[in-house]
């Protein structure tokens, strides 16, 4: 692979914490992306912000501001996780859809490649600037804006079944699943808006378990165990 871009929930980077940051995994994460930015591999980055913030579980505040607060969630993740990336050894780059000051730069596909051209992991941060999208639709918005060849979905399960393992102990686990299925079936792998930008798109996913040993190296190389989304 030469590009892709990576996924990663924010509840997931908190760890067993639930919030806020467990920088054991994010190292860890750290340490694997390395590895395929040394071998080669041009990566972007979408993080989500459920370890501050879920705006839709607020019943109290106007959705737009909710939104604007996940949106700020996702831009202080970044940071954090681009520092420790830069700690580890590489360059790093973050795109937001509006100004923060000095904070970040201002995203654009052309400054998204030149950040690659020069070996930097791109960390496409605020969401997309608007309500109502999540960073699922986000994430392949940025991947097929900067035309990656695929997206890797690191979540806190392992794949895609045909329904929550963590309630049905017998449900059941693709290895391959069209993303045309994922939407017939509401199976919820990202949201709809996402699901149907991909499809429309032809923009395949890679669905993993990102607490798996060198998960996101071995969903690069070919040791894949996840679930492969198709279109």
């Amino acid at each position: 692979m030469k590009r892709v871009l990576l996924k990663l929930s924010g509840e997931a980077l908190a760890g067993e914490k639930k919030t806020g940051f467990d920088e054991p995994t994010v190292v860890k994460v750290a340490g694997q992306v390395k590895q395929l930015v040394d071998d080669g591999v041009e990566v972007g980055v979408v993080i989500g912000g459920g370890n501050f913030w879920r705006g839709r579980s607020s019943e109290n505040i106007d959705r737009t501001k909710a939104d604007q607060i996940g949106m700020l969630a996702t831009v202080m993740n970044c940071i954090y996780v681009s520092e420790i990336f830069r700690s580890v050894g590489m360059k790093t780059e973050i795109l937001t859809p509006f100004t923060i000051g000095a904070f970040t730069d201002l995203f654009s596909k052309d400054k998204a490649n030149r950040c690659f051209a020069e070996g930097k992991v791109v960390f496409f941060a605020g969401g997309t600037g608007h309500p109502y999208f999540s960073t699922d639709t986000t994430t392949v918005l940025r991947a097929i804006e900067i035309e990656a060849e695929v997206i890797l979905l690191a979540k806190s399960i392992d794949g895609v079944y045909d329904s929550d393992p963590k309630s049905n102990p017998d449900a059941k686990k693709y290895d391959e699943i069209t993303i045309q299925d994922v939407i017939d079936h509401r199976l919820g792998v990202v949201d709809l808006a996402a699901s149907i930008l991909c499809m429309e798109n032809k923009m395949p996913m890679l669905v993993f378990g990102l607490n798996e040993e060198n998960s996101i190296v071995n969903t690069v190389s070919g040791r894949f165990t996840g679930t492969k989304v198709t279109v």
